[in-house]
């Protein structure tokens, strides 16, 4: 099938690099380069940089609703238009008489929004996946043409399912043009009754409070690792918490934030143990490894920052 794509982040990466081996991809649409690194140089979006590596046209814009971008989708006139990660609302006139479909991180009608994932594990779900959508007005809400599902395994950060439901996308998009191929979609339409939200994360809500139980502690961590992570004050040295395990057990006569003796830290319900760590300016490291070099004080207290 004649394909155009549109994405910017590195969700879609995989998808795209199915299509180009599989389809005709004619165009892909990102978002302009933007500063990176530490000096700042102007970089491509993922998708933008592996369009210009596979030599396919790539066209960068601040609004893909912009008359020339238009003109040129009309000129392509592709079979299917593919959405990933793109962060630009589409208007009617630049889908209008296209198929146009939108690849998204959750089982929508749940965790419509910028940040599926990570609220899918903050908020404790076990089971997440993929949706194909049509487009529509209001986010996230077109009608549902294809999905699939996977459990979320209580050690997984928001880092690693993101990459392994990046790479379930191919397979889910393969079958939905297929059907389309075949005029054989069946459009369901969603439950708006069974609509949540996910909106995106900001460096505002980088934080982890101890007062809540070892499990919401846990989910609260992982879904916002990588980014924008949580810091604390470790009997008296900084810390990132990249992953922690909860612990069942209560810990009686233990104020919530207190390092035990037996490496548990305590919450208002039950407790967690850290894993893994990362201190300012150092690389990730096993907590067990981190700790052998620090004198810890039993009990210590754990700061949120």
């Amino acid at each position: 099938m004649k394909l155009v794509f549109m994405g910017s982040g590195a969700f879609g990466l995989p998808s795209l690099e199915h299509l180009s081996r599989s389809h005709d991809v004619q165009l892909v649409i990102t978002q302009p380069d933007r500063p990176s690194g530490r000096g700042r140089h102007p970089a491509s979006t993922p998708i933008g940089a592996a369009a210009e590596e596979a030599g396919i046209q790539c066209l960068k814009t601040l609004d893909a609703n912009e008359p020339f971008i238009i003109e040129k989708l009309n000129e392509v006139n592709p079979d299917a238009i593919i959405v990933i990660a793109f962060g630009q609302k589409l208007g009617p006139a630049l889908l209008d008489g296209k198929l146009a479909m939108n690849l998204h991180a959750s089982l929508l009608p749940r965790h419509r929004g910028a940040a599926p994932i990570q609220w899918a594990i903050i908020q404790g779900d076990g089971l997440t996946g993929l949706s194909v959508i049509t487009l529509a007005d209001r986010i996230d809400a077109g009608d549902v043409l294809g999905m699939v599902d996977t459990p979320i395994d209580p050690s997984e950060t928001a880092g690693e399912l993101h990459d392994r439901l990046a790479d379930m996308g191919p397979p889910l998009l393969e079958q939905v043009l297929l059907d389309a191929e075949n005029d054989s979609l069946q459009p369901v339409p969603q439950d708006e009754e069974e609509a949540t939200h996910a909106p995106k994360l900001r460096r505002s809500d980088a934080t982890v409070h101890f007062d809540q139980s070892g499990v919401a502690v846990r989910n609260r961590v992982h879904g916002l690792t990588p980014w924008p992570g949580c810091d604390i004050l470790f009997c008296g040295s900084k810390l990132r918490l990249l992953q922690v395990e909860a612990t069942s057990g209560d810990c009686p006569g233990a104020s919530p934030g207190q390092f035990l003796e037996d490496g548990t830290i305590a919450c208002r319900q039950g407790g967690i143990r850290l894993l893994k760590v990362q201190e300012p300016g150092r690389r990730p490291m096993d907590f067990q490894d981190w700790i052998h070099g620090h004198a810890v004080e039993h009990p210590g207290m754990c700061t949120p920052l």
